[in-house]
């Protein structure tokens, strides 16, 4: 059974996520907390497998209190987050001081009825409950003049190699760790999927871009991939990389969620495994699921080299163990060895 501690100041979101909860014969709401201070005092009498945790709270916040749980209790967090810029950017500092995950937390609460929420809710709290909490990375935040997307001599030079990286559960600590290992100078662009709401998706392109040495956006639709670019997909949106003469562009579309998600890895790779002239390479990174398996699988056929994320440094296994049951990954790392592993491909 897992037992969960919910740490809300709403009351009717503590009810709703109780409710919620309460529909899995797995899982045990064991109490809830208005504050960040009833938490603290919580944990220790309630002794909980897992806690959710909003963000802004009276008395002691979800940012404050999350230091707390990771400095004393080795328990996993997954943090409640408004859909807004300012939620997006304290939920990214809240994964960067050790919270697992997130869930957004609906503008209109009850939305929260929805099957797929539900769903969400539920396999977030089972998978948090398994993953692995202490995890050290190596996330490099560093001074670099943040780049402009304007036209330089670099971004001229025509490219040969794509990166295609797929991640969920853990991604953003893993992206900070991996993406400023690439050299400005990669003879590369780079298409991007991590799950992420809209505006979250928006927020983690500007705090990579700020820390990496090639540029990083938020993908748009009609972007031309240019050398030494990231493009994350937008929250919401599908993203795939199609050819258009001699340039290669993106297109984001709004079709049908695939297995509850958009944007999906799967999508993104099928995109990339199409593309004719280009060497590829396809990368799963720590996540919840096993989104990426069938893009990955579509990589290989097309001659790309794959990678996939070793266990002991993934926050959460199931997207590379789903990737790697295929027999398409080529390599399996510890995220700290992918970033030259990449480069060395590239050099060959």
């Amino acid at each position: 059974m897992i037992k969960v501690l919910i740490v809300d100041d709403s009351a009717l979101i503590r009810k709703i996520l109780t409710d919620i909860l309460k529909l899995d014969s797995e899982i045990s709401v064991v109490g809830t907390a208005k504050n960040g201070k009833e938490a603290l005092e919580k944990i220790e009498i309630l002794k909980p497998d897992i806690i959710t945790l909003d963000i802004e709270m009276p008395l002691m916040d979800g940012l404050t209190t999350l230091k707390h749980i990771i400095s004393k209790y080795d328990l996993p967090v997954i943090m409640i987050s408004s859909l807004t810029i300012e939620g997006a950017e304290l939920t990214l500092k809240a994964l960067d001081e050790g919270a697992i995950d997130f869930l957004s937390k609906p503008t209109n609460i009850f939305s929260l009825s929805q099957n797929e929420i539900k769903n969400e809710i539920i396999e977030k709290i089972k998978a948090g409950a398994k993953s692995k909490v202490h995890i050290e990375q190596s996330v490099k935040i560093k001074s670099i003049p943040k780049p402009s997307f304007e036209n330089s001599i670099l971004e001229s030079k025509k490219f040969s190699n794509i990166i295609a990286i797929g991640t969920s559960t853990g991604g953003p600590r893993a992206l900070q760790s991996l993406l400023p290992e690439i050299p400005k100078d990669i003879n590369a662009s780079i298409v991007i999927v991590q799950h992420m709401p809209p505006k979250f998706t928006k927020s983690l392109a500007e705090r990579l871009n700020s820390i990496s040495n090639i540029k990083i956006k938020e993908a748009e639709d009609g972007d031309i991939l240019l050398r030494g670019h990231g493009y994350i997909a937008p929250g919401d949106y599908h993203m795939e990389v199609v050819k258009v003469g001699d340039s290669l562009v993106i297109k984001l579309n709004q079709e049908p969620k695939v297995m509850g998600l958009r944007p999906t890895v799967d999508r993104m790779m099928e995109s990339v495994s199409r593309i004719k002239g280009y060497s590829k390479i396809g990368v799963i990174l720590t996540g919840m699921g096993s989104d990426g398996t069938k893009g990955i699988i579509e990589m290989k056929k097309n001659n790309s080299y794959t990678i996939a994320q070793d266990e002991s440094t993934s926050v959460v296994f199931g997207m590379p163990k789903s990737a790697i049951a295929t027999k398409s990954i080529d390599k399996v790392l510890p995220l700290e060895d992918i970033g030259r592993e990449i480069i060395n491909k590239l050099e060959v």
